[in-house]
């Protein structure tokens, strides 16, 4: 970046943040007040743009302009505001865009490091069902060589992805290392457009029950959600489990319309108010005919949209929530385009759910580290207390509450260090690298398989008693299966499996008579109170 280019950028990020500060930079006339706040703001940039050319000129080494106002000096004023409001380089701004549209071009795979963690070098972690790359049989654990015949070794991540990436219908030759191969693999891929599907193929637990997978609230969820209703046969749902676990929220319009098709015609979902703009309720001008139980899974990485759905069910006594207290992010970003393909996530408001609860976390004090990463347990607000459509006590200050807390079981010893080894990827990767990946439907691990894996982890230095072996068998033949079903047939055959085995998913299946109590329940409290007030 020219030292030009510096202040090209800066001005539009001050009328932005003019502009989203409530017009901070414009002076009103008859406020002397309002003039005092446009100096004080002239003189602290001048104060930086001088600094910033000391800095320049006399620092022991060449100033990198990108990063010093990219990853410096933008951020850091940001952070100073709160935790969620953020700068947006190129490429940043570009990925945000590919979340929201939900379909990016390229050949279809996630890719990351080398799970032994040694190597260095960059694998295909799963290709997506049904991309060019799913298509022409690279597998889950193929290492990338080379992309057009230039070495990928060294390059990070995303230089690696934006490699990968194309305009439709163009070509790319992805060469790639494959264990039980003494060459190397040659793909010839064509480049099409990859859907980021927000939701996954809803299917049937059971007989009657329905579960629905939302990962994150894109351009399309909505319309996702309406597809996959329509395919199962809405009127043959006896009970739905919704999952938001780990969904990190996304539009606010997208997460507004899923709550509207679970509510009835009228219900406030969620209001928002900031400094800036009046209070702004969100109504379901929809609503649903259907009266089906919904159970509501969640955890501590549902956030955002996520915990505005499960929080207006919640507030509604629509739906039963189960898992986890929720992250606790009730801060709504307004997303700036500013110059040279560059943006400015800014907090312009609170949201509030229907009955008027701030579910936001406390991070004043905290480092973003602390704010993110070590969530306290209760952290609710004692003195932030509302009440549900049919009067139970809800809290806000800190997330969304279950109605019931789920821990899935802990693991051992012997399993956490299998998992957090990535030993049953890695093994998947030598065991089908060896042989064909086409496997018989329903196929299941069998005494050879299990076999061959012992052997893998004796020479993989895993320490083990043949007691600890025999005590998780059951456990260890589950996730052989998942591994492999990944790399044999798909990611969602895997998803699908996972699902069906998840403890949480049952539980949810038996706590489904609790939330139609709870629906019946408040139901009845509404009309006999509707009942009352017209009596007087």
């Amino acid at each position: 970046m020219k030292r030009s280019r510096f202040y090209w950028l800066l001005a539009p990020l001050v009328v932005a943040l003019s502009s989203a500060l409530g017009g901070m930079l414009t002076p009103v006339a008859g406020e002397p007040a309002q003039d005092a706040g446009q100096d004080d703001v002239k003189a602290v940039l001048r104060t930086f743009t001088s600094i910033y050319r000391v800095v320049e000129l006399n620092y022991a080494a060449p100033v990198d302009p990108d990063r010093a106002i990219y990853k410096g000096a933008i951020p850091g004023m940001l952070r100073a505001l709160d935790p969620h409001s953020s700068f947006l380089d190129p490429r940043d701004f570009q990925l945000m865009r590919e979340e929201q549209r939900g379909h990016y071009y390229g050949v279809g795979m996630q890719i990351g490091p080398d799970r032994n963690m040694r190597s260095g070098k960059t694998i295909v972690i799963a290709p997506f069902t049904g991309s060019p790359a799913y298509k022409a049989g690279i597998r889950p654990g193929d290492v990338i060589l080379a992309v057009d015949d230039k070495p990928v070794e060294g390059l990070s991540l995303s230089e690696i992805a934006d490699m990968l990436k194309g305009p439709k219908g163009t070509r790319v030759k992805v060469t790639i290392g494959r264990e039980g191969h003494e060459q190397p693999l040659v793909f010839h891929l064509v480049r099409d457009e990859i859907p980021r599907k927000s939701v996954e193929d809803a299917f049937w637990l059971k007989p009657g029950i329905a579960y629905l997978g939302i990962s994150q609230f894109s351009e399309t969820t909505s319309r996702e959600v309406e597809e996959n209703m329509r395919r199962l046969g809405e009127a043959n749902i006896k009970g739905l489990i919704l999952d938001l676990r780990s969904n990190p929220g996304g539009l606010l319009s997208e997460g507004v319309a899923v709550a509207d098709r679970f509510l009835q015609k009228g219900q406030l979902i969620v209001s928002h108010r900031g400094r800036a703009s009046a209070e702004k309720p969100y109504i379901a001008r929809r609503g649903s005919t259907y009266n089906y139980p919904i159970v509501v899974l969640v955890d501590r990485y549902s956030a955002s949209a996520a915990e505005i759905v499960a929080g207006a069910l919640q507030d509604h006594d629509r739906a039963y929530i189960l898992g986890d207290t929720t992250f606790g992010k009730g801060l709504v970003q307004t997303v700036y385009p500013l110059a040279e393909n560059t943006g400015l996530a800014l907090t312009t408001a609170k949201y509030y759910t229907p009955s008027n609860r701030l579910i936001q976390r406390d991070y004043t004090g905290l480092s973003f580290f602390d704010y993110y990463f070590r969530k306290k347990e209760d952290v609710k607000n004692p003195q932030d207390v509302k009440m549900t459509d049919s009067g139970r006590v809800v809290y806000g200050g800190g997330g969304i509450t279950p109605d019931e807390k789920f821990v899935p079981p802990k693991l051992n010893r012997f399993q956490s260090e299998l998992s957090r080894r990535y030993a049953f990827f890695n093994f998947t990767a030598r065991y089908l690298g060896k042989r064909e990946s086409k496997l018989p439907k329903n196929w299941e691990p069998d005494e050879e398989v299990l076999n061959e894996f012992h052997r893998y982890l004796l020479d993989e230095g895993f320490r083990f008693t043949e007691a600890e072996f025999a005590e998780v068998r059951d456990w260890i033949k589950l996730q052989l299966k998942l591994a492999i079903y990944s790399s044999a047939f798909s990611v969602d055959e895997a998803r699908r499996l996972s699902i069906e085995t998840d403890p949480a998913v049952a539980r949810a299946i038996e706590c489904l008579p609790k939330a139609k109590a709870l629906l019946e329940n408040a139901r009845r409290v509404v009309a006999q109170r509707a009942a009352r007030q017209r009596e007087n």
